[in-house]
C-alpha cells in the first residue's frame, strides 16, 4: 500500500514539474532567428504607424477650410478679403524653387504652421533629386506655383515660346505631384498679354508681389533681410511678400515670420484665395 502511495506521489510530482517546464519554455524570450523576426516585425509595425500618421496629417491638410474668402487684386498686387474675412493678412511666396534650400524652408514653415506658395522653375526639376524635393514640398501641404520652365523674361520671347515656358512646366509639375499649379508668377514680374491669357486658360491666378529684397546685395544676410522684411513701410494689410530659395533667406525665415506675427499679421492660407474659373 505504501509503495502504491509513493508511486502515485512521484507521478504527481513529475506531472507538476513537466507543466512548470512547459510554461517556462513558452514564456522564454525568442532566441536566434525568432528574435530577429520579432525585431523586424516590431520595426515594420512602427513604420506602418508612422506612415499612418503621415497619411492622417495629409488628410488633415486636405480637410482645411478651402472656402474662398480672398481675391488677388491685379492692379495693386495685394490680397483682399471677400466680405468679412480678416483683412490683416499677408501672403508669403517663395520663388526659384526647388534649388537648394526650399525643402528646409518648407519644413520650417510646417513646424511653425505658416502657409506659403512655392513658385517653381522647370530647370530645377530635370533631376530625380529635384522631382523628389518638389514632391516632398507638396506632400507637406504647400501649393505649387508656376514660375516658368527656364525663368526667361517673357517680354523678350515669342508668344509660342511663352506658351511653351508655361504649359510645359504645368505638365511636368502635374506629372510629379499629380496636380497642375493654380498660381502663376512671371519671372521679374514681367507679365505680357499672352502670359496672362495663358494663365487664365490654365485656371491659374496671376500673382506679382508687394515687396521683396533678398536678391539685392545689401540684404543678402540674415539680420539685414529680417530687418527690411519686418520693418517695412510696405508691410500692410494684404501684402504679398516675395522671397527666394536662398541660403540667407532660409536663415532669416523664422525671424521674418516671428517679426511679422508680432505685428499682428496672419499668414494667409493660399487655399482661401478664389481660384480662376475655366476660360470660355
Amino acid at each position: 500500500m505504501k509503495n502504491s502511495f509513493f508511486v502515485l506521489l512521484l507521478s504527481l510530482v513529475l506531472v507538476v514539474t513537466a507543466c512548470g517546464n512547459e510554461e517556462k519554455e513558452t514564456t522564454n524570450e525568442p532566441k536566434g532567428d525568432e528574435a530577429i523576426e520579432e525585431t523586424e516585425h516590431e520595426e515594420e509595425t512602427a513604420q506602418e504607424e508612422k506612415d499612418e500618421e503621415v497619411t492622417e496629417e495629409k488628410e488633415d491638410l486636405a480637410e482645411v477650410d478651402v472656402q474662398p474668402s480672398y481675391i488677388v487684386n491685379e492692379k495693386t498686387w495685394k490680397v483682399e478679403p471677400i466680405k468679412d474675412a480678416n483683412d490683416k493678412v499677408v501672403l508669403l511666396t517663395i520663388d526659384d524653387a526647388p534649388d537648394k534650400y526650399a525643402l528646409e524652408m518648407a519644413k520650417t514653415l510646417r513646424e511653425k504652421n505658416v502657409p506659403a506658395i512655392f513658385f517653381v522653375n522647370g530647370h530645377f526639376l530635370q533631376s530625380e533629386e529635384g522631382k523628389k524635393t518638389l514632391k516632398e514640398i507638396a506632400d507637406l501641404g504647400f501649393p505649387i506655383g508656376n514660375h516658368t520652365y527656364h525663368h526667361e523674361n517673357l517680354t523678350e520671347i515669342s508668344e509660342d515660346k511663352q506658351r511653351e515656358e508655361i504649359i510645359s512646366l504645368n505638365d511636368l509639375v502635374e506629372e510629379i505631384i499629380g496636380s497642375r499649379p493654380q498660381f502663376f508668377r512671371a519671372p521679374f514680374g514681367a507679365n505680357t498679354d499672352t502670359s496672362l491669357r495663358i494663365a487664365k486658360e490654365e485656371k491659374m491666378i496671376p500673382m506679382n508681389w508687394t515687396f521683396g529684397y533678398d536678391w539685392e546685395v545689401d540684404y543678402q544676410s540674415k539680420d539685414a533681410l529680417e530687418k527690411i522684411m519686418v520693418e517695412n513701410p510696405y508691410l500692410s494689410n494684404g501684402a504679398i511678400l516675395l522671397t527666394h530659395d536662398r541660403s540667407w533667406t532660409n536663415e532669416a525665415l523664422e525671424g521674418i515670420i516671428n517679426g511679422i506675427q508680432e505685428k499682428g499679421y496672419e499668414f494667409l492660407d493660399p487655399n482661401k484665395i478664389q481660384k480662376e474659373k475655366e476660360a470660355a
